[in-house]
């Protein structure tokens, strides 16, 4: 658990002076359209009685990425600033364009998490990243990154993060999913150009676009709890998690060959052998066949979830891992059975409601 001793007052973002033990919520015009109009993102802020980290939690930089969405609604509704250490910035929805139009993308296309930190005379995306960049991200010391798969495609519940990072690592392993994706940064995402000045994010994918997924939202609020227990921004429970995550240090895409309707007899979290069938594809009449084989042993962390494909789609997403002993189908299994029962039964916080 860390520890802060620095001198505690109000925190100061925005323009806005919030107390603390109280919560605010704060507008940021990050642009403007070409009706004039302005595109604000607006953050809650819970600014705990005692000192802390300053913990970022934000969803919907791609606009149809919508379980962060309710994962963050759900922390917000739990969580009373006056039994936190710290502070939380919670950003439900930061790419607002693009969840007013259903969208991954801002109206010039361009993708808001390759656009960090921005430019102040850029594109509509470069002055958003810059906007959120500035008078946001520099504000944190920690930050959890919520997204899901794209469109047609789901996720296991999974953390992506720079394990080089000692802090990031911590924190990856403490939100406790059964896969952690040791990925690299890439140039322009959150992810990257906060680490890049100090700040250490995990990213937390799970379920895909454009739906309400419950076990992808229970596991992302259980996760978004343990994180805040390591950091000490709130009391540790009595029931500790028994996830053992398997880190994979690489990730390939399986593609169709074929054009056609696809079957899939593998599903998410399957450990799969090298040779095995995942899929076959055939012709809308059946006259044709072929079969998708595993280049190699791993688990499904991702699929196409429409079984409409053409040649070179990409259908399955294997992690490869070097825990060979490791029962991971039954880890896997284990975790979500937990999730759903915990989304069952109220997860319990411990820490009050607002």
């Amino acid at each position: 658990m860390l520890k802060h001793n620095k001198k505690h007052a109000a925190f100061e973002i925005g323009g806005v002076s919030i107390p603390p033990g109280q919560r605010a919520s704060v507008d940021f015009e990050v642009a403007r359209l070409y009706t004039h109009s302005p595109l604000s993102v607006t953050a809650e802020v819970l600014h705990g009685k005692k000192p802390g980290p300053v913990l970022m939690i934000n969803a919907a930089i791609h606009g149809d990425e919508l379980n962060g969405v309710e994962i963050v609604r759900n922390i917000l509704e739990k969580l009373n600033p006056a039994k936190i250490s710290g502070t939380i910035i919670a950003i439900p929805v930061v790419n607002v364009f693009g969840f007013i139009h259903k969208s991954r993308y801002l109206p010039d296309r361009r993708d808001l998490n390759r656009c960090f930190p921005g430019s102040e005379t850029g594109s509509i995306a470069g002055r958003m990243a810059f906007q959120i960049f500035e008078q946001i991200v520099r504000h944190c010391t920690h930050i959890i990154d919520l997204h899901t798969a794209a469109i047609y495609r789901t996720n296991l519940p999974q953390i992506r993060a720079n394990l080089s990072n000692e802090k990031t690592n911590e924190m990856a392993i403490a939100f406790g999913t059964p896969v952690i994706i040791d990925a690299i940064l890439r140039d322009g995402s959150l992810r990257a150009e906060a680490e890049n000045i100090g700040i250490p994010v995990i990213t937390y994918e799970a379920g895909e676009a454009l739906r309400f997924e419950p076990y992808a939202i229970a596991a992302g609020v259980n996760g978004v709890k343990r994180v805040m227990q390591y950091l000490g921004m709130l009391r540790s429970s009595l029931k500790k998690s028994k996830v053992d995550p398997v880190i994979a240090r690489s990730t390939r895409w399986v593609r169709a060959e074929n054009d056609g309707i696809l079957r899939s007899h593998v599903s998410l979290g399957q450990r799969v052998k090298q040779g095995q069938t995942l899929a076959s594809i055939s012709s809308p009449i059946g006259s044709e066949e072929i079969q998708i084989i595993a280049p190699q042993g791993g688990i499904i962390i991702g699929q196409q979830t429409l079984p409409l494909v053409n040649e070179g789609d990409a259908i399955y997403h294997i992690a490869f891992f070097e825990e060979a002993d490791k029962d991971i189908e039954l880890q896997v299994e284990n975790y979500l059975d937990e999730v759903i029962d915990d989304e069952g039964n109220e997860i319990k916080w411990g820490i009050g409601i607002l």
